[in-house]
């Protein structure tokens, strides 16, 4: 299993997950304070929902690929990195609610993109308030190493 996740910082989270629910035909596959995600079949999608700030208008968070082990995040990191691409790796995070490894990579328009993989869910209650899931994506990336706070 592999898709793309789009994560949009939303101002009416309510309305938008009404929205895309109508949009894609299914209903979220997690609900947390501040926070929705769809797990689309067709097209193969993640779709993450945060809370923004009221009356402002919907932004890109972040982008990503899901895939489905940690083995896939480590053969991702040696590819990019093997590419020239700077890479900074977080290993056991919480985010988005649930365990993740994960490696990050900006675009040449400094978008954030991870390519992850859920290991868990999380107990994690609080809801998310740093920028992407992850203030590793508001960060440039190091070579290597890891970041902590997340979500």
């Amino acid at each position: 299993m592999s898709r793309v996740q789009l994560a949009l910082r939303v101002s009416d989270l309510e309305g938008s997950v009404a929205f895309y629910a109508k949009l894609f035909g299914v209903e979220p596959a997690k609900r947390r304070p501040g926070y929705a995600n769809f797990a689309i079949e067709n097209p193969p999608l993640k779709l993450v929902l945060l809370e923004g700030e009221p009356a402002q208008p919907t932004v890109l968070d972040h982008l990503g690929v899901e895939v489905s082990s940690t083995d896939e995040v480590g053969a991702a990191t040696r590819r990019l990195t093997d590419a020239g691409l700077v890479t900074l790796e977080e290993t056991d995070t919480e985010c988005c609610y649930a365990l993740q490894d994960k490696v990050w990579v900006h675009g040449p328009g400094k978008e954030p993109w991870e390519v992850y993989t859920v290991k868990a869910d999380s107990g994690q209650l609080e809801k998310a308030t740093e920028s992407a899931c992850c203030t590793a994506a508001d960060q440039e990336p190091a070579t290597s190493g890891s970041a902590s706070n997340c979500c």
